[in-house]
Parts: C-alpha cells; structure tokens; sequence
C-alpha cells in the first residue's frame, strides 16, 4: 500500500526530525557517534512517535550527560532498563514526554546490533540532509520512503528479502517478527530490570550494585 504524507504531516515529521537533530549535534560536539531510529529515522510519524537517539558505542555516561548539560538540554530522568536476561542492559535518559537518548551498558550481541537498522536507523548527516531510511514497524510492515512519503507490505513470510534489504542476519529480522507476534498476541509484558537512578548515582555504578546482587545480570555483564 502507498502512503502519501499530506502538509501537516511533513510538517510534523520536520518538527521532530530538527528536535533530534538537535540531540545529535550536542552529542556530536563531545565526538559522540549517534543515530535516531524508529519511525523518525522512516518517516511514518504519528502525534505519538518519540524521539530515540542511540549510542551504539558510548564512553562513560558522565561524557553523556555532560554534552546535553553543556547544550542546556534538560535532563527529566536517569533509568537502566534490561529487557530480558538475554539483552543487554542499557542507560536511558528522559529529556522529555517523547525524547530520550539510550546506549548500552555491556557488549551488544550482533543479533541486538541489527534491531537498530530493523526499525530503520538515520544517521545525523541523514537528517541534515532530510534523507528517510527503510525499517519495520511494530505491526511488522516494511515502510520503504518515497518521494512523496511511504510504500507499506507486511514482511512476514518474506524475513530473509527484508533481512537482505535492511542489511542485516536473517537472524535479527525472525528475532524481532517472533518478539513482535508475541507481543500481539499477550500483550506488553513487564521489563526485567527497570531502576531510577538517584541524584549523585551513575549508571555504571548502579550496574555494579545490580549484577553483585543479581546473578543473570552479571552473566551478561560478563559476555
């Protein structure tokens, strides 16, 4: 199905993509390499569509924090969240209702590598140059980005196509459809690890408390 994006949703998409941009580039001025993914990067946004960028490989979460405090960019909440025992353990920084900025606290599997351009991921050179990139969505349609907005086909039955579209292990795309019916069909179920951190706490420091405490953490600490 094609997908035509009128004026106010153009105009919408801009709004969001400058919002991360803006992230991105106080990031970039610490030498931080970024990347913005889900429907931003594609460009089937909604009024409920967040701003995600990512840090695929970060130095401390001190340098982190300090190159959105330096660019005056609030800093609402501080939170590790694991999803399953299996995945690693990442930092989230709220900044806003719908605008965070994540990165992982351990090695990333390549299986989790290739979540990231599965939803579809856009560099910030992309977004200066308002480029869109393919990914999947949460209903498992493929959104391919055309000039004058989207075409949509479900990828079910057609992973190892859309695994060589996107550039990414056959692997990564029957992980995240299998993630995805589940989630369908039970519902979004509870994380494994989900903790605030406190004033004066650093993400790597509450780490260290939560893997001495929880084996299965420690285990994919040590990965």
């Amino acid at each position: 199905m094609e997908v035509i994006y009128d004026k106010k949703h153009v105009h919408q998409l801009s709004e969001l993509r400058l919002k991360a941009l803006r992230i991105m580039n106080s990031l970039h001025r610490f030498h931080l390499r970024s990347i913005t993914h889900g429907s931003v990067a594609r460009g089937d946004t909604s009024r409920k569509s967040d701003i995600d960028v990512f840090l695929p490989n970060p130095p401390s979460s001190f340098i982190i924090e300090s190159a959105l405090q330096q660019a005056k960019i609030p800093i609402n909440r501080r939170t590790i969240i694991q999803a399953t025992p299996l995945y690693a353990a990442k930092g989230y920084i709220e900044l806003g209702s719908q605008e965070g900025v994540s990165f992982p606290l351990v090695k990333l599997r390549p299986v989790e590598k290739g979540f990231y351009r599965f939803g579809g991921e856009a560099s910030r050179t992309a977004l200066k140059e308002e480029r869109r990139v393919p990914g999947v969505d949460k209903r498992l349609m493929l959104i391919e980005p055309t000039a004058s907005g989207h075409i949509e086909s479900s990828i079910v039955g057609r992973e190892e196509e859309t695994a060589g579209l996107l550039g990414i292990s056959v692997t990564t795309v029957f992980d995240r459809v299998h993630a995805l019916l589940r989630r369908e069909k039970t519902g979004r179920t509870g994380v494994f690890i989900e903790r605030e951190l406190l004033p004066g706490e650093s993400f790597e420091m509450v780490l260290k408390k939560l893997a001495d405490q929880n084996p299965a953490i420690r285990r994919r600490l040590n990965f």
